[in-house]
């Protein structure tokens, strides 16, 4: 019988933090591992060590292994080892490549989601150094990003980053496949501990609800309490059309996003009209999340560039009503927290109106002014999510403002 082997990872020219692994099974049994490293001198015993333990934990212990190294981290060497044996067919398609243990607190329904930075899901150089950049969320990328013939190894990838790396105060999202696909995204990222799954390309309520099924299933098998969101972006007229009841569908559901590029070519409108295009779409996926409870979040600004253009995009957004943008570069991540940070005037004239409503309500009155300027119900509920916001963002807030 001819030796079972496959082969995982990249290497080569223009290649960081990855290494190409093939594995194959040895009829003479024994575990043999043939290194070539750029960084032998100081990590080869390290690396050598690593292998051999993963492949005792797989319960492999008759392999070769040949790898070519390009300066991979631990976490990237056993997402590619695991892989490559997956791919030989030594392994079952569950067997699990560390212990399952969530890495960090978990993440509020409601925080501050102004900036998610999309990372690439089979490539480790975009994820060793995400956590400096400051956005308040991460994307591990398993859908547009990789190639169809990459998912199986990109999903293990995502799954040992999250379980290995520190992402600092940055929540840890994923955006799955769609249908069959994204479920298989979910049986190897859920065990790591990812903060929230995006759900690309919704159109039906039942896609969220089969996302929100697996997810509990999972979290009882692992016998784990700790919440993990779900935010659905729309990516199609239709999806557009049933966005309050996808964003009521799951408790789960956190945040609604939308998808421009796929929008605006299922509208068969070109680039250039973007914006006038999608006005009607956006608005509505802002009031549908506000309806449902949901935070509304705004999709990316492709020309990463072009920083004046996203400036000026930003605050659009937020006059529509999105909390929040994707970033697809991280110089977009301080124009982004500007634009859907509350100013020093802002919070000034916020505190005032709440001050105002809190006096006017010890006195018995019903009426609210500031100055010539009546206050009314709706005023007083947007100072408070500004006062909210602020003190969410750390900034200086008066003692005794909001509610």
């Amino acid at each position: 019988m001819t030796p079972r082997a496959g082969e995982a990872g990249f290497a080569g020219p223009g290649v960081r933090s990855d290494l190409r692994v093939e594995v194959e099974e040895r009829e003479d049994g024994g575990i043999v591992v043939d290194l070539a490293s750029k960084v032998e001198v100081y990590y080869g015993s390290a690396i050598r060590r690593q292998v051999r333990d993963q492949l005792k934990h797989l319960g492999l212990d008759n392999v070769s292994v040949t790898i070519n190294d390009m300066g991979a981290l631990p976490f990237t060497i056993g997402a590619r080892v695991e892989t490559a044996a997956l791919r030989a067919g030594l392994l079952d398609e569950r067997s699990p490549g560390f212990v399952p243990k969530p890495q960090r607190a978990a993440s509020e329904r409601g925080r501050l989601r102004r900036s998610r930075l999309y990372l690439p899901g089979n490539d480790p150089k975009y994820m060793v150094n995400a956590g400096l950049y400051g956005s308040d969320a991460v994307i591990l990328d398993l859908e547009d990003s990789v190639h169809p013939a990459e998912k199986d190894s990109a999903r293990l990838l995502v799954a040992n980053a999250i379980h290995h790396l520190d992402f600092g105060p940055a929540e840890v999202m994923v955006r799955i496949n769609q249908h069959s696909v994204g479920l298989e995204d979910l049986a190897r990222v859920i065990p790591s501990g990812p903060d929230l799954i995006l759900v690309p390309k919704v159109e039906d309520p039942t896609e969220v609800e089969e996302v929100d099924r697996t997810i509990a299933r999972m979290l009882e098998e692992l016998g784990w309490q700790r919440p993990i969101w779900i935010m659905p972006i729309l990516e199609s007229a239709l999806g557009v059309e049933r966005a309050f009841d996808i964003a009521r569908c799951s408790d789960r559901v956190a945040a609604l996003t939308i998808g421009l590029e796929d929008l605006t070519a299922d509208l068969g409108v070109s680039g250039s009209a973007k914006e006038q295009a999608t006005q009607y779409a956006r608005t509505r996926i802002v009031n549908a999340a506000v309806a449902a409870g949901v935070q509304p979040i705004d999709s990316v600004f492709a020309d990463v560039s072009d920083l004046e253009g996203l400036a000026s995009w930003c605050e659009r957004s937020r006059a529509l009503g999105f909390e929040g943008m994707g970033c697809l570069h991280p110089r977009q991540i301080p124009i982004v927290h500007q634009a859907f940070t509350p100013s020093p005037e802002e919070i000034e004239q916020a505190q005032r109106v709440v001050a105002a409503f809190e006096r006017a309500r010890k006195e018995g009155l019903a009426i609210v002014s500031i100055g010539s300027k009546m206050v009314d119900a709706p005023i007083v509920q947007r100072a408070v999510k500004i006062v909210e916001r602020a003190r969410a963002l750390g900034l200086s807030v008066e003692e005794g403002s909001g509610g």
